[in-house]
């Protein structure tokens, strides 16, 4: 009962008493039923009434014609739209799922649980054990390494995740179809689209089933079907008929969104954000639904409202995590453009805090991969799939973002060009970007960078850097991972960020990934810097203090594991070269658990170090303690645990180099040593002697 009260005090001084009522009365509105009369199931023609006419004509001008000489292969588009025909649907951005056309829109095809179709979206859990199973397609057969069976994949498991049956809902696909259709002019493309446009509308009426639960996917939706109605608008395959019907199905969901706004409002993140663009989309590209107006003047003020609340002044994002960043960036690039070509512009203010936004970004990329250092939660979410990169590539947000909001390119031409060229037409692959290189260069800050709203600190050296995270909260936490340290060499993420991998199913990968333990910095006690209360909240917010930060050092320090005391320093030594220093002070003893997540590197272990193969350069990293020698382990890919494990992309997991040094003490000092393989790195008293430069630990 204490450890309740003691949970909702947290909440009630972390979120305030108006996030507790919100949530006291939706679970009133939920148990009573009232929400199923606010959203009756219902039928596709009841939204009839919804549709008029007017003479407003919006566009969202998708390029019909290719420029010459892309930077990009076009063939790529096509095949995997041709997968998408066959069958192959590709989730999070990254694997090929065998799914059947259409596919079961409410099957989650990597456990084998199909949800049941038939109830209101108020009473179909999205974390749960069910009974009833799917009925998988036997007739498909793997004959691709990269494509998973989802007879094969878990099929067993009792434990759903609510995001596997969704992924398919996005209609991500479209943006593929789109692409393959402006590369062939086949018109099996656009029949694609309406056939799995009108398969999803028979099966999911309104109000009915998985697929109406939450407002941000069906926003997704909507933006992805609008998107693929625009680009398909002069094929034979789009009749008069199916153009007014589509405008109901449009209607319906938009409703939906509209009635009931304030959940995503009362989450203070991307789902208000979300939302509010796909009503300010549907009012702005439907001008005949009934509701339109309201849709457009609701959408407006919250797009603008939820820019000015989450995105910091120093650009950096709320959420504190990496992928949603990108996510918001998305949206709002898009309304940016949107609202240009319709003559319906968005502030200026909010062009502004989108444009620091990118700013802030360009400062993490590495110029070699499109890499960034990844923090925070990644769902896997890619809202403008409008390329052939990779899914941790950022350069095609940038040059988008910077294109947008700049009028200039920020990369050499490449595939990272496609999404300008989709949103901004033709003209942009003919821009001469003889000086990108040079605007690229000038944009990365040597020496200390800091951005201190999201709790981001930067140490650069000639070829590394150092980005550290440490925060005072002022909005929900995403990860427990107070004065975490990413490590770049080289263009090689060297100490890295364990990621996601999953947000629901059984323990320990029950969003596991958030924890403290599998960040790079120190435990007390096996706990977490803060307390989990549920999968994504955090309560007992850690209050993390930069103490110094200049050209070579930077010294932070938290509370959360008061009254244990935590500081860290970071020191950038000569010739790429680091020093991570922990102090950690105490009455009384405790356990102290120094830990490194190493990328999965070939290497060898040697006492108290390990050595990495990057290339063809050996890269040293080595642990210890200014007294005493603590418990040294090393693991790779634990099968019983979350150790030595790291995700890129959602539901995926990668092996990964598990580094710790643990002691029980009142006191402790840890040392980190990255550098070079004939680098000498001993103890004299209260120095440590790293080659011949000397370093007071005191």
């Amino acid at each position: 009962m204490l450890t309740k009260l003691l949970a909702f005090a947290s909440l009630y001084r972390e979120l305030g008493p108006r996030w507790i009522i919100f949530r006291l009365a939706y679970a009133l509105r939920l148990r009573t039923r009232l929400i199923r009369l606010q959203f009756p199931m219902g039928e596709w023609k009841a939204y009839q009434k919804h549709v008029g006419a007017t003479s407003r004509r919006p566009d969202l001008q998708i390029p019909k014609e290719l420029p010459p000489d892309i930077p990009w292969n076009k063939h790529t588009a096509i095949d995997e739209a041709n997968r998408i025909l066959g069958g192959e649907l590709k989730y999070f951005s990254h694997q090929y799922i065998q799914t059947g056309f259409p596919p079961n829109w409410h099957t989650d095809y990597f456990s084998g649980i199909e949800l049941d179709a038939s109830k209101h979206w108020s009473q179909i859990p999205d974390d749960h054990v069910v009974a009833r199973r799917a009925k998988l397609n036997e007739a498909i057969s793997t004959n691709n390494e990269e494509t998973a069976s989802p007879k094969k994949k878990g099929a067993s498991q009792q434990h759903y995740d609510i995001k596997y049956v969704w992924e398919p809902n996005r209609f991500a696909f479209v943006y593929t179809l789109v692409r393959a259709y402006a590369y062939s002019q086949d018109e099996k493309y656009p029949q694609a689209f309406w056939a799995l446009i009108e398969h999803w509308a028979q099966h999911n009426p309104p109000n009915t089933g998985p697929n109406w639960m939450d407002g941000q996917e069906i926003a997704l939706r909507l933006m992805a079907w609008t998107f693929g109605y625009f680009a398909f608008l002069d094929s034979p395959s789009s009749t008069p008929e199916r153009k007014e019907q589509f405008k109901i199905y449009i209607a319906a969901q938009a409703e939906r969104i509209y009635k009931n706004t304030s959940f995503a409002i009362f989450t203070h993140g991307n789902h208000s954000i979300t939302e509010a663009f796909g009503l300010w989309m549907t009012g702005l590209l439907f001008p005949e639904l009934k509701n339109a107006e309201n849709y457009l003047s609701f959408g407006r003020m919250s797009l603008e409202r939820e820019a000015r609340e989450q995105i910091f002044p120093d650009g950096t994002y709320s959420m504190y995590s990496l992928n949603y960043h990108r996510f918001i960036l998305h949206i709002y690039l898009y309304a940016i453009r949107l609202g240009d070509i319709n003559h319906f512009p968005l502030s200026t203010q909010l062009k502004d805090s989108v444009a620091n936004s990118i700013t802030y970004l360009s400062q993490l990329i590495d110029l070699q991969t499109g890499e960034m250092p990844v923090y925070g939660s990644n769902d896997g979410a890619l809202v403008l799939p409008l390329n052939n990169c990779d899914f941790t590539d950022y350069r095609p947000l940038l040059q988008l973002g910077w294109y947008i909001t700049k009028g200039e390119f920020l990369f050499e031409p490449g595939p990272w060009d496609e999404d300008v060229f989709w949103l901004i037409g033709e003209i942009a692959g003919r821009v001469a970007r003889s000086d990108s290189e040079r605007r690229i260069e000038t944009t990365k800050v040597k020496g200390t960078l800091a951005f201190p709203n999201g709790g981001i600190y930067l140490l650069r050296s000639f070829n590394s850097y150092i980005l550290i995270r440490c925060t005072d909260f002022t909005s929900r936490p995403s990860h427990a991972d107070q004065l975490h340290v990413d490590l770049w060499i080289h263009g090689h993420n060297l100490a890295i960020d364990a990621g996601t991998y999953l947000y629901s199913g059984e323990l320990p990968w029950r969003n596991g990934l958030a924890r403290t333990a599998v960040h790079n910095t120190v435990t007390v006690d096996n706990k977490d810097q803060m307390t989990m209360l549920s999968r994504f909240t955090w309560t007992d917010w850690s209050k993390g203090k930069v103490l110094k930060h200049d050209e070579n050092v930077w010294q932070g320090e938290h509370d959360g594991y008061k009254p244990v005391s935590h500081k860290r320093t970071i020191m950038s030594l000569e010739g790429n070269r680091w020093l991570v220093i922990d102090y950690l002070t105490a009455n009384v003893s405790h356990n102290y658990k120094l830990h490194w997540l190493l990328n999965d590197f070939p290497f060898e272990q040697k006492e108290n170090s390990i050595l990495l193969s990057l290339d063809e350069m050996k890269y040293k990293m080595q642990v210890g303690m200014m007294k005493g020698n603590g418990n040294f382990s090393i693991v790779r890919a634990d099968p019983a645990s979350t150790r030595g494990w790291r995700s890129r992309y959602y539901g995926h997991k990668e092996p990964a180099i598990s580094v710790i040094l643990k002691a029980d003490s009142p006191q402790v000092t840890f040392w980190s040593f990255f550098g070079l393989e004939s680098d000498s790195i001993k103890m004299e008293g209260n120095y440590l002697m790293a080659n011949s430069q000397k370093i007071d630990l005191t």
